[in-house]
């Protein structure tokens, strides 16, 4: 038997010949090294098939996934308004509650289908958007 890299082993044989039974049917005589190279190769050629299917699949995001991600962002928004307001209250410039509203803000909002949850998700966006620009006038005139 010789091997023959990843596709397994083949007969070190060059013909074969096979036989014939009274049906028609005709059987190479080998040592089984034959089937067994033909299973390895095509295990080979199907696993290969399978992780890119896989792999495909998991880049597939649903419609729920999406809205749970869109949700997800909009009340991480909702409390880093509420940090900045806190910060604000007790007396302080609140810029690492600024900095952290800013880095939510710039995360890419999914898509949704549904109109209502798209505009408070927009009222949403467009509120954090505010407080920073009224924080940059803030920067500026000091």
């Amino acid at each position: 038997m010789k091997v023959n890299g990843p596709s397994g082993t083949t007969p070190a044989s060059g013909s074969q010949r096979p036989t014939r039974s009274a049906g028609g049917f005709a059987m190479p005589q080998t040592s089984g090294a034959a089937p067994a190279a033909a299973a390895t190769a095509t295990a080979s050629t199907s696993s290969v098939a399978d992780v890119s299917a896989l792999m495909a699949l998991q880049g597939v995001e649903t419609a729920t996934e999406r809205r749970r991600r869109a949700i997800r962002r909009g009340g991480t928004l909702l409390d880093r308004l509420e940090e900045l307001k806190l910060a604000m209250l007790s007396g302080e410039a609140g810029e690492n509650a600024l900095e952290r509203l800013g880095r939510t803000l710039r995360e890419e909002r999914p898509q949704d289908e549904d109109a209502g949850l798209t505009g408070l998700l927009e009222q949403i966006d467009l509120r954090a958007a505010v407080e920073l620009a009224k924080a940059e006038v803030r920067r500026s005139a000091a």
